[in-house]
């Protein structure tokens, strides 16, 4: 923003580097990453940063506070990583941009930091912080970036994603008034110093003293922090959203309602049918570049809120609401599948693909069985790569022809064999031919599901049958692309011919797609490198959702009994 809008390829440079040591960073922090770390509070994050940023007393109201609290665990650390590559990848397809370069430029990296932000934040209040900001510069970059009926695509983007916000703030505001930080209280208090640590043994003393009702309102530090969020004994006894509040809203306990909002909130993000009608919309307006952003990284964001957030801090709702959980996810499949199978619009048929595709991250989470969210996770970060990879593709065509119908074309590996190649490597790795990263992901999806019934009562076994006809229904859609597109004698629409310049790929081109190819051969043969990372903090993440869930669970029923 500093340097003169006519230094576009100087801005374009401060871009790529700004990225590439995002990139470098992302690594460092991925390969220091200890997975075996214990993954139940914050003793399982590591690289943490936590300092006081806001806060005052309320007087007899107690104190509020507002913490710059981040860190990585098992569930981060890939997205993290995901987010340095597809960065640096979107910037380099952003190359040929000559719009209001310092604006795009500008925008992409105040969006890049909104996610990156998103992913590392563990107080609530900065993680909606960054969650809000993405909204801004992503109605900027396809309204002004995009194809023809860019404005309409843009604010359906933004009228869903603010409706969901709404809903995420409401539960936020919610859990403030009813957690506590019990270090931050017993510093209040005088029991330890101020910015000493509290033992373990303190921490659990509060946390009885606060249960007994031992505490004044003016002695209590409320706290946005989702680890204490995620202890039930940090709740205040008698607040809103205590498993003993007894408020209830339409028939539901109001944790139930609460947490039923925040899915919502998430699940358009995701998107989930029946609220993901903003997506091939935006998809489909939006610059090759930002497709490539939105569908690689900013669909994770909703995904990684169910698991970070949702889950946790909900699990007496996240285990009886399963069921409805993962039929969502089972219908994002089936539907979105279906849906692709309908388009003529190539673009379009990938940006369902990928509501069919986050529809197995809903089934794995829903299944709460260790392989069920280790493939959620993973699936989250293979998509990610292989979406780049798709979109990718896409624009190469685009960009020599100005047209994505799929039938206005024939025999294109006659003429572009080397992008033909990058082509069927993006269709079968999405489809989840085994040796990419597809497949180990919808591969341990699939074992979650199936043995849900007998290792968490989760989710009836008719679930995974139907996910099967998912992983069959996208690959008649990407074959039969494919064999309309590039096999048989070749030929183009005739309103195309004296336009199109069907060459082959650029050098440029090769730098965007084979890093894409190569991560997701790699993660599909060596799927460790991944999984040994979020292994531990998903076994954590299981126990405390099924502990708590059902604990919490059997007291909510006995005060409905009532």
């Amino acid at each position: 923003m500093l340097l003169p809008a006519r230094l576009e390829r100087g801005i374009k440079a401060v871009t790529l580097g700004g990225t590439l040591l995002q990139l470098v960073v992302a690594v460092w922090l991925y390969l220091g990453f200890d997975g075996a770390a214990v993954a139940n509070g914050q003793t399982g994050y590591q690289f943490v940063e936590k300092v006081d940023w806001i806060g005052f007393s309320l007087g007899s109201l107690g104190r509020f506070q507002i913490e710059y609290f981040v860190g990585v665990d098992g569930v981060s650390i890939g997205m993290v990583l995901l987010t340095g590559i597809v960065g640096v990848i979107g910037v380099i397809s952003s190359w040929t941009i000559t719009k209001n370069v310092k604006g795009y430029f500008s925008l992409y990296l105040l969006l890049m930091t909104s996610v990156m932000g998103c992913f590392l934040a563990l107080d609530f209040f900065l993680f909606y912080l960054f969650f809000e900001f993405m909204l801004l510069p992503m109605y900027f970059l396809i309204g002004m970036w995009g194809g023809p009926k860019r404005e309409y695509a843009a604010l359906k983007f933004f009228i869903y994603t603010l409706i969901g916000s709404l809903f995420i703030l409401i539960v936020m505001i919610g859990l403030y008034t009813s957690v506590i930080d019990p270090e931050a209280t017993a510093q209040q208090m005088g029991l330890i110093g101020h910015n000493v640590p509290a033992s373990v043994d303190m921490v659990r003393q509060i946390q009885q003293m606060l249960q007994q009702g031992a505490f004044s309102e003016a002695d209590l530090v409320r706290t946005f922090s989702i680890p204490a969020m995620m202890e039930p004994a940090n709740f205040i006894p008698g607040s809103l959203l205590h498993v003993f509040s007894g408020v209830s809203l339409f028939d539901l306990p109001i944790r139930f309602v609460a947490f039923l909002l925040v899915l919502a909130g998430f699940l358009i993000k995701v998107p989930s049918v029946p609220v993901h009608t903003w997506l091939p919309d935006a998809h489909v307006e939006a610059p090759t570049p930002i497709s490539v952003l939105l569908a690689a990284i900013l669909l994770k964001v909703g995904g990684y809120g169910l698991i970070r957030i949702v889950y946790p801090v909900f699990p007496d709702a996240g285990a009886y609401f399963s069921t409805f959980v993962g039929g969502l996810g089972v219908l994002s499949i089936i539907y979105g599948a279906l849906c692709a199978l309908a388009m003529n619009d190539l673009k379009k048929l990938i940006a369902y693909s990928s509501v069919s595709h986050m529809g197995f991250v809903l089934l794995g989470l829903a299944s709460l069985t260790n392989e069920g969210v280790n493939g959620a996770i993973y699936m989250m970060f293979s998509h990610g790569l292989i979406s780049a990879m798709l979109f990718l593709v896409v624009g190469v065509i685009y960009d020599r022809a100005h047209d994505r119908m799929i039938l206005n074309f024939r025999g294109l590996a006659k003429r572009m064999p080397a992008y033909t190649a990058f082509v069927v490597v993006a269709f079968f790795a999405s489809l989840g031919l085994p040796g990419f990263s597809g497949f180990i992901a919808e591969l341990l999806v699939l074992l979650g599901s199936f043995s849900a019934p007998e290792a968490t009562g989760m989710l009836p076994r008719w679930m995974a049958i139907v996910a099967v006809i998912g992983l069959l229904l996208s690959a008649a859609y990407y074959l039969w692309a494919l064999q309309r597109m590039f096999f048989g004698k070749y030929w183009i629409f005739p309103e195309l011919r004296g336009k199109a310049q069907l060459t082959d790929l650029t050098k440029r081109e090769y730098l965007m797609l084979l890093p894409l190819a190569v991560l997701a051969f790699v993660f599909g043969i060596f799927p460790h490198l991944l999984l040994d990372k979020t292994g531990m903090t998903v076994t954590g993440f299981t126990e405390l959702v099924l502990r708590n869930g059902q604990e919490q669970l059997n007291i909510l029923q006995a005060i409905l009994h009532r």
